[in-house]
């Protein structure tokens, strides 16, 4: 039976889902999801998730939710994901870690502006942006500093699944500086992977939901 991922095609959470099914060519269904439109999908995902958010696997009556655990649940049950997270378990915490910080202090600290247009589109909260705009920077210069010193994991990782959208849609709200350029190399990098550009190519009808206007750029 073919697992089953719900979630939707402009959402970076999603994208951090569904890349390692592509780059590690794993069968999967795509459950498109309209939280808009509810109906039997998203009960399910209500269901599933304490906080109805997506995306959420499901192989047959097993059901994973949170995108880092999907990816631990492949590397855990299929061959062609085992690459995902290195053996070694030093490079596995490094691994894990990256993922954090690009979940908790990048994409969380980016959404921090998308919620503020969300809430009020004419006036967003100064303090939420202002929190997004110092936090990003602080963000992107932790990791130039970071990725003058290490070697960023091998692609396709559970830190590069994470990475990607994570900066792609952080560089939306705020510009990664000219001062961190191996920032904006490895988003450059990301980007041209196969499966992450599939991703970016599939969310392009839904540029307009982006509340502070999608840029005329990726």
């Amino acid at each position: 039976m073919v697992m089953q991922l719900y979630g939707h095609p402009f959402s970076s959470y999603t994208w951090k889902g569904l890349i390692p099914f592509y780059a590690c060519d794993i069968p999967v269904e795509f459950v498109e999801l309209n939280p808009m439109e509810g109906g039997e999908n998203y009960a399910f995902v209500r269901k599933a998730h304490p906080a109805s958010k997506f995306p959420v696997l499901r192989d047959g009556d097993t059901v994973i939710i949170e995108s880092s655990a999907i990816i631990e649940y492949l590397v855990a049950t299929r061959d062609e994901a085992r690459s995902l997270i290195p053996a070694d378990p030093r490079e596995a915490v490094t691994v894990r870690m990256l993922d954090r910080v690009f979940d908790n202090y990048v994409m969380g600290t980016a959404q921090l502006s998308v919620n503020a247009h969300i809430a009020d589109a004419e006036n967003p909260d100064p303090a939420a942006l202002e929190a997004a705009k110092t936090g990003l920077l602080r963000s992107y210069r932790w990791l130039e500093a970071w990725l003058g010193e290490n070697a960023f994991p091998a692609h396709v990782s559970l830190a590069s699944c994470a990475a990607a959208p994570a900066l792609f849609y952080a560089d939306w709200v705020e510009r990664i500086p000219d001062d961190c350029p191996r920032v904006a190399e490895l988003r450059a990098e990301l980007l041209a992977l196969p499966a992450v550009s599939r991703c970016v190519d599939d969310a392009r009808p839904y540029r307009d939901y982006f509340p502070l206007g999608a840029p005329d750029r990726d």
